[in-house]
């Protein structure tokens, strides 16, 4: 479907792939990963022909029709159904000649063709898909004038999803979207009959549609099997590949170095001397990869508070004489972690505004500790900042109390070391200006983090240390995320707000997916005219039961992270091992130092072992507790 072949391509005056080849054969479903900046949009420009490349080919079949999102999101009059149906070029072109022909065998040939494609399904068609991305048959009939750019892009997604084309290219296609639209999207990706070249951070997303991901490193493309998670496990076992492979030939050339600084002056060894000095020249070096600096960053340690620290009775919420949330019976202690659920539009937003103290409430019995602090993470907060400012000045203007050392200590947390702390905030990328938000947030220590859709602009990597700074904050965490990971990952409670209210939700992200899935095919089933499934039936009763399973099974779940955390403690020091014996500088040190080193490592491999049965042992009897009746 797709071959590139050395590809080279600059972007003011940087190298962004030399030489690069790698072939993506027809239907299959590809990821392109890497760190920001390494130009995985870049080269979807490059393949869509928006960019010219410097050197080398990109060549697809003749006739493949390729579609990838505009970047212009629809604002004309026309219905979102109609919008979405004139995506099909090939459908309209037919339809508007179908009225105009004259000509019997064409006619017939105009007519034949629909039929070929499907065209009179089509608005049912269409219609699934603006469903699936959250607009309900009412929202289908209104002009796309009538909404938000974030919505509208919905409807250009919406729009080259219905096209079908050959070679699909989508670049961050969950950006805009809530988490049922994204588990939705998911779901039809996976199903989707062409090619797929698909640049994402959701790492859900990438494990679950690729069958091939494309590693962007060091300007060069590297072609691996499965989605992501795989993707990692077979980069890190060649990195440690290479380490070992570097280690062991700096012992080899030491030794042999050694070897010539002896006896190449002795008579009786000069032959020997010259033959081992002729075999390091040849020795070709086993080049390390250098890897990426990772981010890392931690929320200040709050004040312990006594419980509960927030507590709503009755609570109404809205805007004005505009009631959006009633009946509202919630409590925040300082260990919860809880994640919102529910689609765009049914109070999200509304809800943590109302917790972050951003909105009064409209009526209802609404407590808070007197002492309480509350860090708040808005989707939109970025525009609060002032770019002609540096990382520094910004966070100066909003701690004018605190000493400059301190500032830049409470920056450093975030990944801002000095160099980037005084860096306009204008040059920062989203993902750096996200990491400043989430210092200036914390900058007096909360006692509770409530955050709105925090990773839009970060890579897997940041988003991996979120999930880390999360989960080691000490206060409570309110989270709204498109990125089911980064729920699973960090929240243990579920809130869903729908149908005007906000209630716990008994299940995990697994049965919400699951009931998702199953409102989908009731409302296809329903628009063909077949029978609903009544996925209410005792669903109250599954809930509850799936609850107190998950209690029953709560000791050996924690058991299983424990062993999971003590195996992964290992690891890092095993890590950290490996580094220290990369070191060229320690076969010139004192051999004790290697020799200690080497003992380590032994003891260390011997832990891993013994704490990696422990851990499968757990995982054997969770597994058959969880398979009992």
């Amino acid at each position: 479907m797709l071959q590139i072949n050395d590809l080279t391509f600059r972007f003011g005056g940087r190298i962004i792939f030399d030489h690069a080849t790698v072939s993506i054969p027809d239907g299959h479903r590809v990821a392109l990963v890497g760190r920001n900046g390494t130009g995985k949009s870049t080269l979807l420009r490059l393949i869509a022909g928006e960019l010219a490349p410097d050197g080398g080919s990109l060549s697809v079949p003749v006739g493949a029709r390729m579609g990838m999102v505009a970047q212009e999101a629809p604002s004309s009059s026309a219905s979102l159904i109609d919008t979405v149906l004139a995506c099909d070029k090939e459908r309209s072109t037919l339809l508007h000649e179908a009225e105009t022909a004259t000509d019997p065998m064409r006619i017939a040939e105009i007519h034949t063709r629909l039929a070929d494609i499907g065209a009179h399904a089509a608005p049912a068609r269409a219609g699934q898909i603006l469903s699936g991305l959250g607009f309900d048959a009412a929202a289908q009939q209104q002009p796309c004038s009538d909404f938000s750019g974030g919505w509208r892009m919905r409807v250009a997604l919406a729009g080259v999803l219905f096209a079908e084309p050959d070679l699909l290219l989508l670049d961050e296609p969950t950006n805009h979207l809530d988490l049922e639209a994204t588990i939705w999207l998911e779901s039809y990706l996976k199903a989707y009959p062409y090619t797929i070249i698909l640049v994402s951070h959701d790492r859900d997303l990438l494990n679950a549609v690729p069958t091939t991901t494309i590693h962007l490193d060091h300007s060069k493309l590297v072609s691996y099997s499965g989605g992501y998670d795989q993707f990692e496990r077979t980069r890190r076992a060649n990195l440690d590949r290479l380490a070992a492979s570097q280690v062991k030939q700096m012992a080899q050339r030491r030794h042999m170095e050694e070897f010539v600084e002896r006896f190449r002056y002795k008579a009786t060894k000069a032959r020997q001397a010259q033959s081992r000095l002729k075999m390091l020249e040849r020795m070709e070096p086993v080049v390390a990869i250098t890897e990426d600096p990772s981010y890392n960053f931690n929320f200040p340690t709050p004040e312990p508070l006594a419980p509960p620290l927030i507590q709503i009775e009755g609570g109404v919420a809205g805007y004005g004489d505009h009631v959006v949330l009633r009946g509202l019976n919630l409590r925040i202690d300082m260990d919860d972690r809880i994640a919102l659920l529910g689609a765009n539009g049914n109070g999200k937003s509304t809800l943590v505004k109302l917790l972050a103290g951003r909105l009064k409430p409209l009526g209802g019995d609404f407590r808070k500790s007197p002492k309480l602090r509350i860090g708040y993470f808005a989707q939109h907060q970025a525009e609060e900042l002032n770019l002609q400012l540096t990382a520094l000045q910004q966070a100066q203007a909003w701690m004018p109390q605190v000493l400059e050392e301190k500032v830049r200590a409470h920056l450093g947390r975030f990944g801002f070391p000095r160099q980037k702390a005084e860096t306009t905030i204008a040059k920062l990328s989203g993902g750096e200006k996200a990491r400043l938000l989430f210092a200036l947030m914390s900058r007096d220590a909360p006692n509770i983090l409530v955050l709105d859709e925090p990773t839009n602009h970060l890579d897997i990597d940041s988003r991996d240390a979120l999930v880390e700074a999360l989960n080691s904050f000490e206060g409570a965490v309110i989270l709204i995320s498109h990125d089911p990971h980064l729920v699973e990952l960090t929240a243990d409670r579920l809130w869903l707000v729908d149908g005007g209210t906000c209630r716990p939700y008994d299940g995990d992200m697994e049965d919400y997916r699951a009931l998702l899935l199953d409102k989908g095919r009731n409302e296809r089933n329903e628009s063909r005219g077949e029978p609903v499934r009544d996925g209410n039936t005792n669903r109250k009763d599954q809930r509850r039961a799936a609850a107190e399973s998950r209690a029953a099974l709560a000791p050996l779940r924690k058991k299983a992270q424990a062993a999971e955390k003590a195996m992964a403690r290992l690891t890092e020091h095993k890590a950290r091992i490996d580094l220290q014996m990369a070191d060229p500088d320690l076969y010139t040190s004192p051999p004790e130092r290697l020799t200690r080193l080497q003992m380590e490592l032994g003891e260390v491999t011997r832990r891993i072992a013994t704490a990696e049965e422990e851990w499968m042992a757990i995982l054997e009897e969770l597994e058959a507790a969880e398979a009992a009746p």
